[in-house]
């Protein structure tokens, strides 16, 4: 392109020139090897799943004990085409198939489950995926650990939606 600046013609071929030293910096780079190192074989590695169960969406991500670190988050929407089908179990299946396969790779073998409805002044049930994903997390063959209900729950919250007549159907 032409550097209107400076009146200066460069041709592409000058920008994408590398110096020796860049390219030898380039190659010494090699990828950190992921999950935790040094582990006996047979020894469990723990990681919480937090299933989040709605009636429109379910989410099933994986971090570290801290929960601060994620290791993979997978949703039924990323598994499904129609948008009616987010919530359902088979997406829900879909998703706890795939977080499971990634956390194998990074070497987590055991999962503590918290389950999670969309609470609040909302409904404190979990959808209709939460039961799909826990047994799918399962039967791929994690260790299940501790199984934890951290729906929130108001102690007074806000007034609920609806009006004072409820939805009326």
């Amino acid at each position: 392109g032409i550097n209107a600046e400076y009146g200066v013609h460069y041709t592409s071929r000058h920008l994408v020139r590398m110096s020796k030293k860049a390219k030898k910096e380039r190659v010494v780079k090699e990828e950190a090897p992921l999950g935790p190192q040094n582990v006996k074989p047979g020894e469990l590695v723990w990681a919480v799943a937090h299933i989040y169960a709605s009636f429109n969406d379910t989410f099933v991500h994986i971090t570290d004990l801290s929960g601060k670190e994620t290791v993979v988050r997978v949703t039924g929407g990323m598994k499904v085409k129609s948008d009616r089908d987010e919530s359902s179990p088979y997406a829900a299946m879909l998703a706890a198939k795939d977080c499971a396969t990634r956390c194998y790779q990074i070497g987590i073998n055991a999962l503590h489950i918290k389950l999670r409805a969309t609470g609040g002044n909302r409904t404190k049930t979990p959808g209709p995926g939460a039961q799909a994903a826990l047994r799918q997390l399962a039967r791929a063959g994690m260790k299940i650990g501790r199984i934890e209900d951290v729906t929130p729950i108001p102690c007074d919250g806000t007034r609920r939606k609806g009006g004072r007549r409820g939805r009326r159907l």
